[in-house]
């Protein structure tokens, strides 16, 4: 009976803990999908790979969730890695369980773009924004957006080489600037753009009406030292650390890898005792 009495326990378990984690999950937008944007900021190429890396580490989390992903806009590094990458999150609560991870993050390693090996800081902010519905986007006039259309870089074959597919929307009153070259299509790469651009403004409006934006705070901030919500530690020794919540493990792999559970889970009840 105790390898009944094991399973029945281990179900139980995992049931509780899903239970108990929808219950920080009742944000207005939490349950939406999400935009998701990588930036490399201070570090050069090391920061273009830092990234990169990100970005695989984040994919890993989608697929390992049985959410789906899709990459809307790219910038390759000069040398490595990739400058900035969008995309598209699309999975139940995406938004309420991804928010945790906007912000500055670090990484300490031995530097592979170093001819002396030497230790490199290097650091990327990840920029997390619910997708907004239609219902709940702002109205846009025509007047209120410039749209330019520019050849799409990167993989595709013969057709992004010869065709204005990619669209940039700048929005002229923030000064907001979105773009998407991932369709073949002009017309659906413009789509996508617009949707990107409307939930931004969506969130903007939301924010504007409380007396501190803690995204647009963060938003704002230099991607460098001192700014950072966790730490990638990989030289001298391995840990990562969240700095907001303390939390921290040991095995770096498995983090990169997409292990980001029990700091999501973390940092979801951290927000909610510090608000009770």
């Amino acid at each position: 009976m105790a390898e009944d009495i094991n399973a029945f326990f281990n179900k139980l378990s995992k049931t509780y803990q899903k239970i108990d984690l929808q219950t920080f999950l009742g944000g207005s937008h939490d349950r939406n999908d999400v935009l998701f944007t990588i930036n490399a900021g201070a570090g050069g190429t090391d920061a273009q790979d830092w990234a990169e890396m990100l970005l695989r580490m984040y994919i890993r989390w989608v697929e390992d969730k049985n959410f789906k992903y899709e990459i809307i806009d790219i910038s390759e590094g000069d040398e490595a890695g990739i400058k900035s990458v969008t995309m598209i999150i699309y999975g139940n609560y995406a938004y309420g369980l991804l928010k945790s991870e906007h912000g500055i993050h670090r990484l300490v390693r031995l530097s592979p773009f170093n001819a002396n090996n030497k230790r490199q800081t290097s650091f990327a902010s990840v920029d997390v924004i619910p997708q907004i519905e239609e219902s709940e986007a702002v109205d846009l006039r025509p007047e209120d957006i410039r749209i330019d259309t520019y050849r799409a870089s990167g993989a595709g074959g013969q057709h992004v080489n010869k065709t204005d597919s990619a669209v940039r929307i700048t929005h002229i009153e923030t000064n907001l600037v979105v773009q998407c070259q991932s369709q073949r299509s002009q017309t659906r790469n413009k789509d996508m753009a617009m949707k990107v651009l409307l939930s931004r403004l969506a969130l903007l409006k939301e924010e504007q009406h409380r007396e501190k934006s803690s995204l647009i705070a963060v938003a704002n901030k230099e991607i460098s030292w001192g700014n950072q919500i966790r730490s990638y530690v990989f030289h001298p020794y391995n840990m990562v650390k969240d700095h907001r919540t303390n939390y921290e493990e040991g095995n770096t792999q498995s983090v990169m890898d997409g292990k980001l559970d029990s700091f999501i889970n973390n940092y979801l009840h951290f927000k909610k005792e510090s608000v009770t």
